[in-house]
């Protein structure tokens, strides 16, 4: 009975370690570092140009990413800054300023505009979460800002922030 607990025990571990090629999503910037200020070229107090963007470690049966930019200390709740959809599974970066690559489709933000809008808080600092998706479908659809995280979530293999 030992052995079997452990053998068990043993793949419940390995699983997940291992489900994606023993590597986990991790996405970074050349412009910031995680838990660092984001630079006012980014900000509205700047250019409010997208900063470059660069993931790795999608899984086996990626088929697309999506990408979203969420303020989650806005006086409102989360305010969404920027949010991308379709981008092809052969892409792994987005420069700073773009552009997205070709069938990649922006979602209309919080904003109200179909593009990169960086942080603007109207007080105090604010955190803000890029966060890619690795998606089993090549093609989110028609989708808003309402249904944005719905659909993505629901074809979601894999994330990072």
């Amino acid at each position: 009975m030992r052995k079997f607990s452990l053998f068990l025990f043993t793949i419940l571990i390995t699983i997940p370690l291992f489900s994606n090629g023993g590597m986990a999503m991790e996405i970074v910037s050349n412009d910031f570092k995680h838990n660092q200020s984001i630079p006012p070229i980014h900000t509205c107090d700047g250019k409010d140009l997208s900063p470059h963007l660069a993931w790795s470690g999608a899984p086996e049966g990626t088929k697309s990413f999506a990408l979203s930019c969420i303020d989650p200390d806005a006086p409102m709740g989360d305010f969404i800054h920027w949010l991308v959809c379709n981008i092809p599974a052969t892409v792994s970066e987005i420069p700073q300023a773009g552009p997205l690559p070709a069938g990649a489709k922006e979602v209309a933000n919080d904003f109200g505009k179909k593009s990169y809008w960086g942080p603007c808080p109207p007080s105090g600092t604010h955190r803000y979460f890029f966060t890619i998706y690795a998606l089993r479908v090549g093609d989110l659809g028609v989708v808003n800002k309402k249904d944005f995280l719905k659909k993505v979530k629901e074809n979601q293999i894999a994330s990072a922030e």
